[in-house]
This record gives C-alpha cells, sequence and structure tokens, in this order.
C-alpha cells in the first residue's frame, strides 16, 4: 500500500480500478441486449473506452448492450470524466469538511490545481458545472427528440440523457450505430452537444479561472490564455481544414447544403479533437482529412477536463519555444509573461512520450494486421488521444491489437497526468552540477 501513497500512482490504480469493476458489471448476463454472459475482451475493452472517455468500440452501443449495461456504460463515462479522486474529494468535504494533505495532494493530479487552497473550490466548480451543463444540454437535446422525430417522451429522455452526458465527458458513446450521422443537418442537435463538448474538454483550472476573474481578462493566468488561444486556433484550422477537404467530396460535404457544410464541417473539427462523435462518414472522408485529424486527436483539449491528448498547453509552450529559438531569445514569452523552464522541459517530455507511444503501437498492430497504414495511425491517435472516432475497423482487429489499443486509452487518459505529477513530485536538488557543453543541434 505505501507504493500507492504517491498521488500519480494513486490516480492511475484509482482509473484500474474503474475499469475492472466495469468489465466485471459488463460481463452479467443483465448488461446484455441478448441477456446471456458477456466476452472478456468485449466487456474489457468497453470498460476501459468508458473509464477513459475514449468512445472506441468493438460492438454497437444501441443493440448489444441492455438498458442496464448502456446505464453502466454511461456511469463509468461520469466517473472517468468527472474523476476518482475529485469524487472523492467532494464526499470528504461533505462528511468531514475538510481534507488531508495527502488528500489534497492526489486531487491536485487530477485537476491540476496551482494551489492546495484551490482544491476544495475546484472540486466544486467541477461537480457544479457538471450536473449543470449535463441537465441543460439534456434538456434541450431531449425536447428536440421528442419534437422533431418519432420516439415516446421516454426514449426522447433516454437519448438526450445519454448523449448529454456523454459529451459533456468528451467520451463519444453514442446510441446510434452511426453516431450523429443521421443529425448531420440539424444544428439544433449538434450546437449543444458541441457546446457541452467545449465546456467539458476546457479544462477546469481555465473554468476556475474564468468564474473568479471573468471580468478582467489582463488578470487570467497565463496557462488560461494560452489554452483559450490555442483552442481557438485549432478549432478554426479544423473548421477551415475540413471544408476545403471536403467541400467537394459527395460522400461527405459534397451532398449537403451551403449551411449544413458550415455546420456539420464546425462540429467535426470540435469532436475531433476528442469527443468522438461524428456527423460525418469517417471512412469516406479524404485521406487529407484524415491527416488534418491526426493533428486534432494528438493534441486534444485543455488540461485537467474530460478530454485527452497531449493537450492544448503543452503544444502551445512547445510553440512559444520554437518561436524564442528562431527570434534568438532566451526565454520563451507570452502575454506578459515568461514560461518556467520546468514546464517546457514537461511540455517536451509529453510530447516525447506520447509520440512515442503512437509509433510503437502503430508498428507493433501493422505487423498484426495487412490493414493500410493510414488507417491503423488514425485508430491509434484516436486511442491515445482517446477520441474515440475510426474509419471503421476497430472490430475487424485482431484481440491482440484491440487490447494495444486498450492500454493506449489508458495511458491517454492518465499516463500524462501521472507522468506530469511525478516530475513535479520526484524533484531533487542536486549538491552539484556538471561543467555545462553544447552539442551540435540539426
Amino acid at each position: 500500500m505505501r507504493f500507492l501513497l504517491h498521488p500519480a500512482r494513486a490516480v492511475a490504480f484509482g482509473f484500474l480500478v474503474a475499469i475492472l469493476a466495469g468489465t466485471l458489471l459488463l460481463m452479467l448476463p443483465v448488461s446484455h441486449a441478448a441477456a446471456e454472459s458477456g466476452s472478456l475482451l468485449v466487456s474489457f475493452f468497453t470498460a476501459v473506452s468508458a473509464v477513459c472517455v475514449t468512445g472506441l468500440v468493438i460492438v454497437d452501443t444501441g443493440t448489444y448492450w441492455s438498458m442496464f449495461g448502456q446505464m453502466i456504460i454511461l456511469f463509468l463515462c461520469q466517473i472517468g470524466g468527472f474523476g476518482m479522486m475529485t469524487a472523492a474529494t467532494l464526499l470528504g468535504l461533505m462528511v468531514n469538511r475538510s481534507l488531508r494533505l495527502r488528500t489534497k495532494l492526489v486531487t491536485q493530479v487530477e485537476t491540476h490545481s496551482l494551489g492546495l487552497g484551490d482544491i476544495g473550490s475546484v472540486a466544486k466548480l467541477v461537480f457544479v458545472v457538471t450536473v449543470v451543463v449535463e441537465v441543460i444540454t439534456a434538456v434541450f437535446l431531449t425536447t428536440r427528440f421528442y419534437s422533431a422525430y418519432p420516439m415516446s417522451f421516454a426514449d426522447a429522455a433516454w437519448n438526450g440523457v445519454f448523449h448529454a452526458i456523454s459529451a459533456f465527458n468528451n467520451a463519444g458513446f453514442s446510441i446510434y450505430p452511426d453516431s450523429l450521422m443521421r443529425f448531420a443537418v440539424d444544428p439544433l442537435i449538434l450546437l449543444p452537444i458541441m457546446v457541452a463538448i467545449m465546456v467539458g474538454g476546457i479544462g477546469f483550472p481555465v473554468l476556475h479561472d474564468l468564474r473568479m476573474k471573468i471580468r478582467d481578462p489582463r488578470h487570467w493566468s497565463l496557462h488560461t490564455k494560452l489554452t483559450l488561444l490555442g483552442t481557438g486556433v485549432l478549432l478554426l484550422v479544423g473548421f477551415l481544414g475540413l471544408l476545403a477537404f471536403e467541400w467537394h467530396n459527395e460522400q461527405t460535404l459534397g451532398a449537403l447544403s451551403f449551411v449544413d457544410k458550415l455546420w456539420s464541417a464546425a462540429f467535426m473539427s470540435v469532436s475531433a479533437r476528442t469527443a468522438g462523435f461524428n456527423a460525418l462518414d469517417i471512412g469516406l472522408l479524404n485521406h487529407e482529412s484524415w491527416a488534418l485529424h491526426y493533428l486534432l486527436m494528438f493534441i486534444g483539449g485543455g488540461s485537467a477536463g474530460t478530454a485527452g491528448g497531449v493537450k492544448v498547453g503543452t503544444v502551445v509552450i512547445l510553440v512559444l519555444i520554437v518561436i524564442a529559438e528562431i527570434r534568438g531569445l532566451n526565454d520563451s514569452e507570452a502575454f506578459g509573461r515568461r514560461v518556467g523552464p520546468q514546464a517546457q522541459r514537461q511540455a517536451v517530455t509529453v510530447l516525447v512520450l506520447g509520440s512515442a507511444l503512437v509509433v510503437t503501437a502503430t508498428v507493433m498492430i501493422l505487423r498484426m494486421t495487412d490493414l493500410p497504414t493510414d488507417q491503423v495511425i488514425f485508430e491509434v491517435v484516436s486511442a491515445f488521444g482517446t477520441v474515440g472516432l475510426s474509419t471503421g475497423i476497430t472490430a475487424d482487429l485482431p484481440s491482440e491489437a484491440q487490447v494495444i489499443l486498450a492500454a493506449l486509452m489508458y495511458f491517454g487518459r492518465v499516463g500524462t497526468i501521472t507522468l506530469a505529477t511525478s516530475i513535479v513530485l520526484s524533484k531533487r536538488r542536486m549538491p552539484y552540477r556538471y561543467a555545462e557543453e553544447h552539442p551540435i543541434v540539426g
């Protein structure tokens, strides 16, 4: 148990426990539409995908799982997005009105709070934002489903609740086998889901900062400014890129009206960065659009939110490093602030290790299958970025490859958190420094 005292390990272990519990529950006959015991691999893969809020599936969620099974998946998505340690923190606050130091440290890992004094307020903010956004989104979706589509109020309500929770947690699970393609021309379905995705994926530290200083952008933290700037740029790049690459593709945007093209491209740009819903058939996109998705999925969303990827802040810091080097500056600067060397080292480390995981997994799966390289890369990046988009090959992969994807989803969800915190908490002060030398670069 002493091994788990390290806050970062406690977070990773919490996700692992949730996955194992979810696997056992999904294996129960009551979880299946056919009322029989489920496959271990299917249950495990689905549990990992739900807890790691990814959305990759090897069976159809709406027909393979019973109502009970779908509720279990939804609960796992909520736990995975909300965070095991954040939930434990809220429980501790409700019971004891105070937190022990170790609990604060563990929660700080998950929420990326800037100070231990922020833990309680951030945890409460997580709870309030989660409930409010999910309820509002569910009401909008339920109303639209019931008024515009041939379904009972009970079915409309379940569809609304399921997709609201899945959207806010950036999970990408859908009851429909075509995800949201049947609603590609319905902005009253797409817009609420887009808003929920963005609020959940921007990161709770940003939401906390905006809540405290919404009227004074000058005093927003550098993290908030960098995340908002990076998010805006990525959304615009994804939107314009998809319009350019798919405008004349009759199998995707080409068949839609001008306005519907704009809505579908905007939705795909938002979802591609981590949510995993799709309003267009991913398998029919042009290869340029796949390449654009590689970038968006790998970067992901904001830190300490429901999004995956290496995170927007990480990439923006790396861009600032490059700009500073090109300009011959000693420091990486933005908005009148200097980025510390520790943050720079962490950004480089996260990017290198994330890239290494993607490359390694891609090579391993290519050796197991005869599938095209670009499709395998898409699947691997989607799993690592906890996105859940697929060109349609997930169910056709051999079981060994599916296990590799499950491992990628887990590392993509908790690996970077664990890594970053381990670096911080394991920092040592050496009593000496070696003489400096400058190896040749480039």
